[in-house]
């Protein structure tokens, strides 16, 4: 298999950095350091053994998402702010497109105020689609973690599309 098999996954990627990263530059700028650093390790990522087509391709997906994680968490460690979640531009319908943009807008607002790893547990399994395992594996946790951060994720999210406030923790250094 050759590294041109991780291009037709660039839409997902993209879509996937789009909603981690708060806006389509630095989505780009994601999905092509997923990409350069996919082309580095190229020889590293093992195609499972005995696999059909479609299995290979779901494994190399994950394993570039895998990949676009670390680069995320690795970013997000080296910044002191939190960034603000984007999701894909809204389809509006051409008869009544304001409640539709407005849900959007709600649920982007809401999604900023949810932790990093909330998201990014809410994000692989709701919008990706993927199975616990599968995001447990990308994400490197157990899959209780996954299970628990999905848990506290989307009650988070209820009750900020419900109007609640967001609750900021400050945090201070005891000696």
């Amino acid at each position: 298999m050759k590294v041109d098999a991780a291009l037709v996954h660039i839409p997902r990627l993209r879509r996937y950095a789009r909603a981690l990263a708060g806006d389509a530059a630095q989505a780009d700028d994601l999905v092509q350091d997923t990409l350069e650093r996919a082309c580095q390790k190229w020889a590293l990522w093992q195609p499972p053994v005995a696999a059909s087509a479609e299995q290979v391709q779901k494994a190399l997906l994950s394993w570039l998402l895998t990949l676009m994680h670390n680069l995320y968490a690795n970013q997000w460690q080296q910044s002191s702010r939190h960034r603000m979640v984007a999701l894909d531009e809204a389809q509006d319908t051409p008869h009544d497109p304001m409640p539709r943009l407005a849900l959007q807008l709600d649920l982007e607002r809401a999604l900023s105020h949810l932790t990093p790893q909330a998201r990014e547990v809410l994000l692989l399994i709701g919008m990706e689609q993927f199975s616990y395992g599968e995001a447990a594996q990308m994400l490197g946790v157990p899959v209780g973690t996954v299970m628990s951060r999905l848990s506290r994720a989307r009650e988070q999210l209820r009750r900020l599309m419900e109007g609640e406030r967001p609750v900021t923790t400050v945090l201070r250094a005891v000696k």
